[in-house]
């Protein structure tokens, strides 16, 4: 008869185990910078600071129409200011121009010229001008207001 055989091969010599290494995370220089907050200034008066200026700025010609203040114009510019930088300190950056344009655009229409027409003279331009000042000024205070709260030390 024939000898029996294997038909594989033998199984290797057992080895010793050895411990697995464990690694530890590697520690590093801390960061300097304060965690990333999400804004709290994340309202809704920003997204609708633009329809709300153009409300209240037509509520403050039908109020100068009603009461005949729009004879006094630079009156009237003081107040168109006044709400413009109001409604810049709430807006988003981007849609303070607009805003100032669409404050213009009442003054405008409904103060210096009193029958909705536009015209690009020098009070015109003057006009302008003061009004996207103030929309600037009321975007530089919020952009202030926000980098104080953002930066504020702890104590």
């Amino acid at each position: 008869m024939f000898p029996l055989t294997a038909p594989h091969r033998p199984a290797p010599p057992l080895r010793p185990s050895r411990p697995r290494v464990t690694r530890f995370p590697q520690v590093g220089r801390q960061s300097t910078r304060p965690p990333h907050r999400v804004p709290t200034d994340r309202t809704l008066a920003r997204d609708l600071a633009l329809p709300l200026g153009a409300a209240g700025a037509a509520l403050l010609v039908t109020a100068l129409m009603l009461t005949g203040g729009t004879a006094h114009a630079s009156a009237a510019l003081a107040l168109f200011a006044l709400l413009t930088v109001s409604v810049a300190l709430r807006a988003r950056p981007a849609l303070v121009p607009f805003a100032a344009l669409v404050s213009w655009m009442f003054y405008d229409g409904f103060v210096l010229h009193q029958r909705s027409e536009l015209a690009f003279h020098a009070p015109d331009r003057t006009s302008l001008l003061v009004l996207l000042l103030a929309g600037v000024v009321g975007a530089g205070c919020a952009a202030a207001v926000r980098a104080v709260r953002r930066f504020r030390l702890p104590g």
